[in-house]
């Protein structure tokens, strides 16, 4: 798994970008750990507490751009695909949003941290511990 993580956050995605998806992805699945360390991770980043309490209602919210809405849209179709095919207007939405190269790259990464959520919510791994890596400046 830990191999597999390593391809989105060396693919040339924004990571930020790929950060909010990782938490969409979580909180959509209910993984209290994994939104834990998302959330710090975003903060680490300097995204703002706005953006990120917002994140569930970012459809009203103008601090989002029309990509990271496209990304995060995509991040829902495919974390609830059980329940109805990928909708064909949204991948259209995406391909004006993303290349080709860039909707691999988000898929590969949303795949991914749905299998992280459930693998930490089969091990009940306890939020609060997780400290995210100091960045260099």
């Amino acid at each position: 798994m830990d191999a597999l993580d390593q391809y989105p956050a060396e693919c040339g995605l924004q990571e930020s970008l790929l950060q909010l998806a990782r938490l969409r992805a979580s909180q959509l699945n209910d993984c209290a750990y994994c939104i834990d360390m998302r959330w710090k991770d975003l903060r680490a980043l300097g995204e703002t507490e706005l953006r990120l309490y917002a994140l569930g209602g970012r459809r009203e919210c103008p601090d989002y751009t029309e990509r990271e809405r496209a990304v995060l849209a995509w991040t829902e179709a495919v974390t609830f695909v059980a329940d109805g095919h990928v909708p064909d207007a949204l991948v259209d939405e995406l391909r004006l949003a993303l290349s080709e190269k860039e909707l691999a790259d988000l898929t590969l990464a949303v795949a991914t941290i749905n299998a992280w959520n459930r693998l930490s919510i089969a091990a009940r791994l306890v939020p609060g511990t997780y400290q995210p890596v100091v960045r260099a400046s």
